[in-house]
């Protein structure tokens, strides 16, 4: 692995860069105001414009090709700017590549292009139910053949974007009530078909300006060639798509942190305490030193998934190798950040209450720090 990065990498990250600094970051505290919070339609049109809602779909398909690295990189970028944005463009991602990877000439073309260029505002990823979360195999949403249409029903919960999605890619029992993960199909739904219904915005405690929505599908019909891969072969299309949106999610966390981390030493520079900057205090030095050091083992841990993943190699345990790590760091960085800004840190003017709430849902959505723990130690014993 060559930790130097190409030309095309430096570009996309300083696109991402530059975007998020002029663009992003002065909206965020506006995004996640809890009594204002604003969808920020125009920054996913934004960054649709740039390339950086289909990294990895095939130029083909309107989307950059960049790779998953750059993709990576890009994640961290906005993350640090705004976690709610960059949640978005992560499960917009997520379903292009899906779509491009799985998808039949027809889908490719149908759906990639929209999401890419944003004339799809996000794209959103439906599997998770209220009674299904990290056991997919007990999911009931059903998809039943009635000619040439599926007819769908069931409902979803915890949908990212799903107010304003533009596709969504839905997982339905196809085999009967027994067949676990063997029964579950995938499926290409298109936002606004008649038998869906969007619920209630969820009221979060971080994320708060990323639409998290339930679903109810009520006889919903889709034609037979929405079938995203094969019948009866969903799950394996969710874990392949979950493994790769373990590196999106690692590299937000790592985004939020790397913001908590640059903001507390600014504070520790300007504040002071008995006489001089808490910089100057070797508990304040101590805690940024520890910040940083677990901040770019994260860091490695996630380019290491990315880069396994773009050379096509297996990268399943790395991927939650990193995500383990960098959410759960993320964490103990925010919690160190509100604890060097004091009273400060607990108050909305500053960012860092922000940061630690935002960095909270890292540990639990793409999987939890649970279910990475068995990947890892399922690949430890085999």
């Amino acid at each position: 692995m060559d930790l130097d990065l190409t030309e095309t990498q430096l570009l996309v990250q300083k696109t991402a860069r530059d975007f998020a600094t002029r663009v992003v970051a002065p909206r965020a505290a506006e995004i996640d105001g809890s009594e204002t919070e604003t969808y920020p339609r125009e920054i996913l049109r934004g960054l649709a414009d740039l390339g950086l809602m289909a990294i990895n779909v095939p130029p083909e398909l309107g989307g950059s090709g960049a790779g998953v690295v750059a993709y990576a990189l890009a994640m961290q970028e906005i993350a640090r700017a705004c976690a709610s944005t960059a949640v978005m463009m992560s499960v917009t991602n997520m379903v292009g590549e899906a779509i491009a990877r799985f998808g039949t000439d027809a889908q490719r073309q149908r759906h990639c292009p929209h999401l890419a260029s944003g004339e799809y505002t996000m794209g959103s990823f439906a599997l998770s139910e209220p009674d299904a979360g990290s056991d997919p195999g007990q999911m009931r949403t059903t998809a039943r053949r009635d000619g040439n249409e599926w007819v769908i029903d069931g409902a979803k919960q915890w949908i990212t974007g799903g107010s304003y999605a533009g596709v969504f890619v839905l997982w339905a029992r196809t085999g009967t009530v027994d067949s676990g993960t063997r029964g579950i199909s995938c499926f290409l739904v298109e936002g606004g078909a008649k038998g869906l219904k969007v619920g209630r915005p969820e009221d979060k405690m971080g994320i708060r300006g990323s639409n998290t929505v339930p679903l109810e599908f009520d006889g919903c019909r889709v034609p037979a060639d929405a079938l995203l891969g094969q019948e009866n072969g969903g799950f394996k299309i969710a874990m392949m798509a979950l493994d790769g949106g373990r590196i999106g999610i690692s590299s937000q966390a790592i985004g939020i942190s790397r913001a908590a981390i640059e903001e507390s030493v600014a504070y520790a520079k300007d504040r002071k305490a008995f006489g001089v900057p808490i910089a100057q205090h070797q508990g304040i030095q101590w805690k940024l030193a520890d910040m940083q050091t677990q901040l770019d083992a994260a860091y490695l841990l996630a380019m290491r998934a990315a880069w396994l993943k773009e050379q096509g190699r297996p990268f399943s345990r790395e991927a939650s190798m990193a995500k383990v790590l960098a959410s759960e760091s993320a964490v103990r960085i925010c919690n160190e950040a509100v604890q060097i800004h004091g009273g400060y840190g607990y108050i909305r003017e500053f960012a860092a209450e922000r940061h630690l709430r935002d960095a909270r849902v890292t540990m639990i959505y793409e999987g939890t720090s649970e279910i990475q723990r068995i990947v890892i130690a399922r690949s430890v014993l085999s």
